[in-house]
């Protein structure tokens, strides 16, 4: 995935440092230093799409319909965020800026961004959930462009060979039984992504939320049910010790041999699915007492960075505006294999593609990460949470003992 298998800036800043990267201005970033003849700077999270790409077109398009043109450039995830917070320093932000979710809070925390309010952006057809990671104390700082999320890939052909119908997984338990009967056919269960970064958090939250899991509070009984849960399918054979190791890529790549019956991973992948070579579905991943567990959103917020210069807001607004209107949103949403963040541009998409109606009921249930007031703080949460789980599926700790040293070290972080 694009961007979730990084390093959140947030968790550089926990750590006091930034890294060597930022202390390289970039060429892009005259922002608000820059000349005021017309030109207005983008940065995104992006760096596979060059100027020939739909998504840059987009971006020039809506510069021009401003009447301005656009300095676009894209980079790593945390590159970006490390540079937006050097930019801010020097007063050289870039005009406007997409940012992954869960940094937003991090650059609110250091005065970078404005209020969509204050820009006059209206976020009032975003769905809440979506809007929730950029909004800090009831305020949204930037209008988010779309949603990717996770469910379970399932290849038909494993599944009928043991005899296991998908429908019929409705909670942990049927799940379970599911990989019991499969591994007992002589297949492959499940793989997923439990490695010592990001990503392992991100995957491990549908089965933590889906058990009524609060992050405030990880080694309570219900992250000792997902925790365990996770540890009785290794230990049975059911997923495999590689998923220590596996980043959500590596993990696709395990399931797109056509040998396991399940895989962990999202939206980003639909595209690899359809050339996979076998028949897949896809279902919700269940929570632990069923139907469909809270999912984390992945995707980006388009943001203006605060500027000395304020009268280029105006544009820097028109912009942002010209991305997110609903005209745009469908193309660039099926561009980036983004679920909409409005339910009507969804309902679009599932009409354009009825293999996405299992994506939109998953970003209706997700969640952000940093949302519910945890901010900042969610990157130092979500570090011990991965290091608890690594530390249980190597067989270092159980899953109690784990999250209670999860617990006590982020705790003693504030």
């Amino acid at each position: 995935m694009r961007h979730l298998h990084r390093t959140l800036i947030a968790a550089v800043l926990a750590t006091g440092t930034l890294t060597s990267a930022a202390a390289c201005s970039s060429s892009s970033g005259s922002g608000s230093g820059g000349s005021t003849s017309g030109t207005y700077t983008f940065w995104d999270p992006y760096p596979q799409f060059d100027d020939s790409s739909d998504w840059a077109k987009r971006v020039t398009s809506c510069g021009a319909q401003a009447g301005v043109s656009v300095k676009r450039t894209g980079m790593d995830t945390t590159d970006l965020g490390n540079k937006a917070l050097l930019a801010a320093q020097q007063g050289s932000a870039p005009d406007v800026m997409l940012v992954d979710n869960p940094v937003v809070s991090t650059l609110v925390q250091a005065g970078i961004l404005n209020k969509a309010s204050d820009l006059g952006l209206d976020t009032s057809a975003i769905q809440p959930n979506i809007t929730g990671a950029g909004t800090l104390n009831g305020a949204a700082y930037g209008v988010p462009i779309g949603a990717n999320t996770l469910a379970l890939y399932y290849n038909k052909n494993v599944l009928k060979a043991a005899g296991v119908e998908a429908a019929s997984i409705k909670d942990w338990a049927t799940l379970t039984s599911a990989l019991q009967r499969i591994k007992a056919a002589g297949k492959k269960g499940i793989t997923f992504s439990a490695i010592g970064t990001e990503e392992g958090s991100f995957q491990f939250l549908p089965w933590f939320w889906g058990a009524g899991g609060d992050l405030t509070k990880v080694n309570a009984p219900a992250g000792v049910a997902a925790l365990s849960l996770w540890k009785s399918w290794v230990d049975q054979g059911l997923a495999p010790k590689d998923v220590l190791q596996n980043t959500q890529t590596t993990s696709w790549q395990e399931f797109a041999t056509g040998k396991y019956a399940f895989g962990e991973n999202g939206t980003w992948q639909l595209a690899n699915a359809a050339k996979a070579g076998f028949p897949y579905g896809v279902i919700n991943i269940p929570g632990e007492h069923g139907g469909p567990a809270p999912v984390p959103t992945g995707g980006e917020f388009v943001t203006v960075p605060v500027q000395k210069r304020t009268g280029r807001y105006a544009v820097s607004t028109k912009i942002v505006n010209c991305l997110v209107s609903p005209a745009n949103l469908l193309a660039t949403d099926t561009t980036l294999s983004y679920i909409a963040p409005t339910a009507a541009v969804q309902k679009q998409q599932v009409r354009q593609d009825a293999a996405l109606k299992p994506w939109v009921s998953a970003v209706a249930a997700a969640r952000g990460r940093t949302s519910n007031g945890l901010g900042t703080r969610y990157p130092v949460i979500s570090q011990r949470l991965w290091a608890a789980v690594q530390s249980t599926l190597s067989g270092g700790k159980p899953a109690q003992g784990a999250l209670d040293a999860a617990q006590q070290a982020a705790a003693s972080h504030r």
